[in-house]
């Protein structure tokens, strides 16, 4: 192996020193291959390799990689070479986010990316030539690499150079046989004549490149000529070396940017990510707020920006109104920390999903710059250049960012794609995904091609090799699943008996995809890559393929499965754990029950016949066999139920959460109807099968971590925040209830005693409001974190996994594994196991994956539940619904409503500054009318002509529910009060006060004190609540206090 030595000449730029020349060791090899399956396997490496069956490779240059890279990006385009020429172009002259998405791409072994490295390379480097521009040399660069390739590849595949320099081209395109120079446009019109989207994209980016090129062409001869420029409409941000330098001496702090959905256009906040000495003098106050678009200075939600805290006296005030857009002063709140964005040190653009307002385009031919609105109402509109607005009106489509200079208002940005027409189901739900990030293609033929088969002609069987390497299960174990109705993915069986010592044997039994999805095999790279399954309110995109997921690794019941398991040997009268055995299985399922079929079980309340309806694999038996199977069934599920409210005691002593979220069920018909919102109802049962997995998912953790400490995957659920209980702790003190947050068995202990005997459910939405305040649990590896902080706050666990669901999840694959290499390394050995940093790089995809999963299973019930309402008519009954008051507001109050599980805001004064009272028709309905609202601590007080009216944290009261729908973003609900009367009340002061009796106890008040009469004990009076509300010290006072406010409401109300 020969290697040279040579000089490197870089011209690198700062602000501080301008343009200098920095002189690199560099050195070149004879030895430098490109992987591909072309070459024996001894030269080339085993991953990323590009692969023998298709008909070219493509290369292509600085450039065309970073202009077209949505195109590469298509899944029709593999074997493409990267050359590091381009790498270091992008990495250098790119985003950092760029540079890493082309990383990750590469390692991506799906795509079939290779990165080849040129420049090390004897052949293929060659030192850039007095006055050669430096985009023209590295152009060169690239070409001589797709001559060498051609040589290395022996002439067996055409390499594909894409170049739009048009010069570059005409010199160089016939300098090689077999290396083909061609422009994008000329490269899809030849290769990919029939791929639209490909076709699409070109046209909206070569739209978008022009403009950008038109746009410094003309500040450029603006410079030149010294005229002046448009307007500034933002400040410059200042540079990558004086960013980080402010950031080391604390004179700027580092944080994630966070628009707020109430108040988008003027409120957001950004999450310090750095300790420093500006940040200390918050004193533990909220983190700081940007606000109005110049402090936000082009930043975008979510962007990681450097800000700089304002003076104190420039700091902003907080709005405490329900209206978005409210500008009046009785609106402002308290004053909170402010800074201004100073720089962004990384940008988090994405696809977004918008529409196209202005309708002066629907009837447009030719090129237009528009305007778009994103659906999430927390991005800024987007400038786009197309030609297709007359087709693109009522559609949502797919822009994406390109850039924004300070003399534009708006960031511009290009058309990516169409979505379908605005309110159809399958377009929303569309737009979901994309907003979530979440790809669920069809899988590919290569994939399917790995997978066994299991028809009616060919049907699976148990081979005999693997039934020897197996435990057999099938008949010496009663084995059962529990799980929702229609569930096709059963993931895990239990199996509970008494053994001949008198001890009880727990087995908790998982399908073992690990058998049917090697590691790197193509199924295993797009289970990695989806890293789970994905529930929609009326669909699911699946981890695995259906013949996986629903048939040969479903646990379904009266057929052979292949399962990983968990078998414990427990005291019969403590359920302590004797032994545990962990290893491969046989097993045969002899009932699939679901939730409520088991509950019935448990209760023992059914008669045979429903019971025959319930369970089918009964159907068939002789009648004297009905009920001794039934009984057997009953005697596995008590004692399952027994063991499992023992464990969750021991669980509860140590301090684990018992918190409730609100689950509703979309009931959708046959014809794709929604027929009902239902409301999903706890069982003991759920805890039941939940506290076994738990049980499972905690020992498996303890043994994988015993093999491998340091490269084990599991899961971590950190301490809170106790700021983030801050509200919580308000809510529960207004109800007379102190909550301890010290711990989590000081806040489980604390829930438990706050109950309220009049209202069930405050106890159960006091758990629900601690959900936000808890952290996300997270995947992580063993050696990449403390030991310290292998805590598991919510379920008290010092080591926990996730074991239980391979079908859906991919961590749980890896931690099949993991156990499997743990208890039989002739399985899988430590050497087909991850390292610690490839471990936690994959812990940090899936922890991602599984968020946006949740988002866009929590926005499709969303979605559903707005089309239900749009369903109803107005008058429905089913609109009708119990209210709960969460917050006060200066404006109104924030509800929930537990039937539906909504949140949202309940209007007590409109934009008018009216506020609601009882219509005097006598059809005790609400209206608007004159008024003042005032927010008194932990209520509201609304004093009307009529009278006077107290809105109380926890009261209930009735509401219509109505949707407002938007074009261009989600729809809202919106809230009608149907009574200012509660239907319960967390207090039992009195609600309401007419004006008239007011005043008259007021005059005999003063009457009888007069006439002397004030040492007589006085009957029972609503004045002293009077004089508390109002801060009256005398009766003159009070007099005059009350007397002059109801003038004051006179007026206004002659005003109207």
């Amino acid at each position: 192996m020969a290697t040279e030595r040579k000089e490197k000449i870089l011209r690198l730029g700062s602000r501080s020193k301008g343009v200098v020349n920095v002189v690199r060791e560099h050195y070149l090899r004879d030895d430098v291959v490109c992987s591909s399956e072309l070459l024996p396997e001894t030269v080339r490496e085993k991953r990323p390799c590009l692969p023998a069956d298709v008909t070219h490779y493509i290369v292509p240059d600085c450039k065309s990689i970073k202009h077209y890279f949505e195109i590469f990006d298509l899944p029709e385009f593999s074997g493409l070479i990267v050359t590091q020429t381009a790498m270091n172009y992008i990495k250098h002259r790119s985003s950092r986010n760029f540079y890493l998405k082309i990383r990750q791409h590469v390692s991506d072994l799906r795509r079939q990316w290779v990165v080849f490295s040129n420049e090390h390379c004897r052949h293929c480097y060659d030192d850039r030539q007095p006055n050669e521009p430096v985009d023209y040399w590295e152009t060169r660069l690239v070409h001589l690499a797709c001559s060498y390739l051609y040589e290395l590849f022996e002439g067996r595949m055409p390499i594909v150079m894409i170049c739009d320099n048009a010069e570059f081209v005409a010199t160089f395109k016939s300098a090689t046989l077999g290396v083909f120079i061609l422009s994008m446009r000329d490269y899809l019109m030849t290769f990919w004549s029939d791929l639209a989207p490909a076709h699409e994209l070109w046209d909206s980016l070569s739209l978008s490149l022009s403009e950008q090129q038109n746009v410094h062409s003309e500040k450029r001869t603006i410079r030149l000529s010294g005229g002046s420029s448009r307007e500034r409409q933002y400040c410059d941000h200042l540079g990558i070396d004086e960013l980080e330098a402010g950031i080391k001496s604390g004179r700027y702090l580092l944080g994630r940017l966070k628009v707020s959905k109430h108040r988008p256009q003027h409120e957001a906040q950004v999450y310090i990510h750095s300790e420093s000495s500006k940040f200390a003098e918050l004193n533990g106050a909220d983190e700081p707020f940007v606000f109005g678009p110049q402090h936000r200075n082009r930043a975008i939600h979510r962007d990681m920006v450097v800000v700089e805290l304002l003076p104190k006296s420039a700091w902003g005030q907080m709005r405490r109104s329900l209206v978005s857009s409210d500008s009046r002063d009785d609106a402002i709140g308290r004053v909170v920390p402010s800074a201004k964005v100073v720089g962004i040190l990384q940008r988090s653009w994405r696809e977004y999903v918008a529409s196209i307002s202005e309708e002066k385009f629907a009837h447009s031919k030719g090129v237009e710059k528009i305007l778009v609105v994103p659906y999430d109402i927390r991005i800024p509109k987007i400038r786009i250049t197309t030609r297709q607005a007359a087709v693109l009106i009522n559609q949502r489509i797919v822009v994406r960012i390109d850039s924004w200079e300070t003399d534009s208002l708006y960031p511009n940005g290009h058309f990516v794609k169409s979505l379908g027409p605005i309110g159809n189901v399958d377009t929303e739900t569309a737009v979901i995904l994309t907003e979530n990030a979440i790809k669920v293609g069809p899988f590919s033929e290569k994939q399917m091609k790995e997978l066994p088969v299991n028809t009616s002609e060919n049907p699976w069987q148990v081979s005999v090799e693997e039934q020897a390497k197996r435990r057999d299960l099938r008949k010496s174990h009663l084995i059962f699943s529990i799980d929702p109705i229609g569930c096709e993915d059963v993931d895990d069986t239990l199996s509970v008996r008494q053994l001949r010592n008198g001890n009880i044997e727990l087995g908790v039994h998982i399908a073992d995809v690990s058998y049917f999805v090697p590691p790197n095999s193509q199924t295993d790279l797009e289970a990695r890559a989806r890293g789970t399954t994905v529930y929609l309110a009326d669909r699911r995109y699946d981890m695995l393929p259906t013949i996986l997921s629903a048939d040969l690794c479903s646990l379904l019941g009266g057929v052979d499965r292949y399962a990983m398991s968990v078998i414990w040997e427990l005291n019969s009268a403590t359920y302590d754990v004797k032994s545990v055995w962990y290893g491969r299985t046989l097993i045969k399922s002899a009932y699939k029950l679901y939730y409520e079929a088991a509950q019935d079980i448990l209760n023992d309340q059914k008669s045979i016949d429903e019971y025959l309806a319930m369970i089918p694999e009964l159907r068939n038996l002789p009648s004297a066999q009905i009920s001794k199977k039934l009984s057997e069934l009953r005697w596995c599920i008590t004692k399952l139920t027994e063991i499992a409210r023992v464990l969750r005691e021991r669980r509860d002593n140590v301090g684990a959460l018992e918190l409730e979220g609100v689950e509703v069920r979309v009931q959708i018909g046959e014809k794709n109807t929604i027929e009902d919102l239902v409301l999903k109802i706890p069982l003991e049962v759920h805890e039941t099968i939940a506290e076994c997995m738990i049980f499972a998912n905690h020992w498996v953790a303890k043994r994988i971590e015993e093999s491998f400490p340091t490269r084990s995957l599991l899961r971590r659920h950190p301490s809170p925040r106790k700021e983030g209980f801050s509200r919580m702790i308000e809510w529960a003190r207004s109800k007379g209830f102190d909550i301890d947050v010290s711990s989590n068995k000081a806040l489980a202990d604390s829930l438990d005693k706050a109950v309220d005997p009049n209202d069930p459910q405050f106890n159960k939405l006091l758990r629900t409001l601690a959900i936000p305040a808890m952290s996300r649990a997270l995947y992580f590896s063993t050696g990449a974190i403390s030991e310290a902080d292998f805590y598991h706050y919510g379920l008290a666990l010092d080591r926990y996994t996730h074991f239980t669901s391979p079908i859906r999840r991919y961590a749980d694959l890896v931690v099949h594994r993991l156990l499997m290499a743990a208890v039989n390394s002739d399985c899988f050995s430590s050497e087909d196991l991850l390292s610690n940093v490839s471990l936690q790089d994959l812990c940090s995809h899936i922890n991602e994956r599984n968020e946006a999963s949740q988002c866009a299973q929590r926005d499709s019930v969303e979605m559903f539940k707005a089309l239900y309402f749009r369903g109803l008519e107005e008058d429905s009954e089913k609109r009708v619904a119990e209210c709960i008051v969460l917050s006060l507001w200066q404006d109104g109050v924030g509800i929930f409503i537990p039937k539906f599980g909504i949140k949202g805001p309940l209007y007590l004064k409109n934009k008018e500054d009216l506020v609601v009272q009882p219509s005097t028709d006598g059809t005790n309905s609400v209206v608007y009318g004159s008024g003042s609202l005032i927010e008194r601590g932990d209520e509201i007080e609304i004093v009307t002509l009529v009278g006077t009216y107290k809105f109380r944290l926890f009261d209930h009261y009735k509401v219509r529910i109505s949707l407002q729908s938007s074009s261009a973003h989600t729809p809202s609900f919106r809230f009608e009060l149907l009574s200012l009367t509660p239907l319960l009340s967390s207090s039992s002061a009195t609600q309401a006060t007419d004006k008239t009796d007011v005043v008259k106890e007021i005059k005999d008040d003063v009457l009888a004190s007069k006439k002397g009469t004030g040492n007589k004990t006085p009957e029972p009076s609503i004045l002293p609540s009077l004089k508390a509300d109002y801060g009256q010290t005398s009766s003159e006072t009070s007099l005059y206090h009350v007397l002059s406010h109801f003038h004051r409401l006179a007026l206004t109300a002659d005003d109207k």
